[in-house]
């Protein structure tokens, strides 16, 4: 399939001036960034940055550009290797040298070159990888935030070997197939293309004794302990990044990705930042009116009733829901459902003016207490 326009990738005329080419990649990246958007839509989001990636390095380049605009993509291709397309390109001064862009190109285009390094002897690092965990809590947590510690396993580099995987860190020597470039360069004609060492993984260096304590891998399984704020209003789609508490890697440590489970409660049932319970009223209350206090997880609240509220209706306690997880000032409503209470067991004086009231509605049969009540109340 043929490749699209470098500047229709970028949306920018063929006569825009660097700083505008810049501009428009810092746009896209920026909306395409894979660790902004939803799992669902991460890969669709890696093509695309890798796709403005691509057209932002060549364009970005005048050399690199000058060729593009007389040739193409065939004269990209024909002088040009991936890693030299991505080596030209300034990213770090588009997101002021911190956006990640070298760990998320190199993860895209594989772990055959640097797109940030000065030249092609550098050597791959990576992050480590991201860990994904999941943490449960209460609705009452959930309502007012937390603070939880948390523990978890990941990899993290061996102290023995100090991650080289080699006996006390120096039973290495220099790789005899890389000569301690970490990388091999195969060509022909235009093209060339550099590849991790495959003898010693890009290490530049090969294990002449492995670190007892982890094999020669440089590295071992711990367990972390880390405390974690959450934040009130979370609810069971929510997910919180730990950044720097993944795996330990060369280029630095991966991202904690932690999942929000909820418990379900026995009084209230959530809606987004809604909730709703169930409310006992006595059923003389329920008939002659009055007032109930119910506890919600804000507070304490009067719920006022009417006279002759029937049984299942529900009453809007505003404000008194969860709070919003993007803006905690903001809280949802609670809906109370009204139950009517009967008594399980009545003094003799009771059940003679249930009696007389069963009477008066003009009840006469022999039917069982609750019946009565029933009837009285439908």
């Amino acid at each position: 399939m043929a490749k699209k326009d470098y500047y229709e990738i970028l949306g920018v005329p063929r006569s825009a001036a660097a700083a505008d080419i810049k501009k428009a990649y810092r746009s896209l990246a920026l909306k395409y960034h894979p660790d902004r958007v939803p799992e669902a839509e991460k890969k669709a989001s890696e093509e695309k940055f890798k796709e403005i990636s691509e057209a932002y390095g060549v364009l970005s380049d005048p050399k690199k550009k000058e060729t593009y605009d007389q040739y193409g993509h065939q004269g990209i291709d024909q002088n040009y290797t991936s890693e030299d397309i991505f080596r030209g390109a300034d990213f770090s001064s588009v997101f002021g040298g911190e956006s990640g862009l070298g760990d998320i190109l190199g993860r895209m285009f594989g772990e055959q070159f640097d797109v940030f390094s000065a030249g092609a002897g550098t050597r791959h690092r990576q992050r480590g990888r991201n860990i994904q965990f999941e943490i449960e809590i209460t609705l009452e947590e959930s309502y007012h935030g937390a603070k939880k510690e948390i523990k978890f396993p990941r990899y993290d580099f061996c102290t023995k070997c100090d991650g080289t995987g080699a006996r006390d860190g120096k039973a290495l020597k220099t790789c005899p197939q890389c000569k301690g470039s970490g990388q091999v360069v195969m060509s022909s004609g235009f093209f060339r293309m550099a590849q991790t060492c495959p003898q010693c993984r890009g290490q530049g260096k090969t294990i002449t004794e492995k670190c007892p304590e982890c094999g020669g891998q440089g590295m071992v399984r711990v367990t972390r302990t880390v405390e974690v704020k959450i934040p009130p209003g979370v609810d069971n789609d929510s997910q919180l990044r730990i950044r720097g508490e993944g795996e330990t890697g060369q280029a630095g440590a991966g991202d904690l990705y932690l999942f929000i489970r909820v418990k379900e409660d026995p009084a209230y049932h959530r809606n987004g930042n809604d909730l709703s319970m169930d409310v006992e009223v006595p059923f003389y209350k329920a008939a002659m009116g009055g007032e109930m206090t119910v506890t919600t997880l804000k507070e304490k609240v009067v719920m006022k009733i009417p006279a002759g509220t029937q049984s299942g209706k529900v009453f809007r306690l505003r404000g008194q829901g969860m709070p919003d997880v993007h803006n905690p000032q903001d809280y949802g409503d609670l809906y109370a459902r009204v139950m009517l209470g009967v008594p399980s067991q009545l003094s003799s004086r009771q059940r003679e003016l249930l009696e007389e009231f069963a009477k008066e509605s003009g009840d006469t049969s022999s039917n069982s207490f609750k019946d009565k009540i029933k009837k009285a109340f439908r």
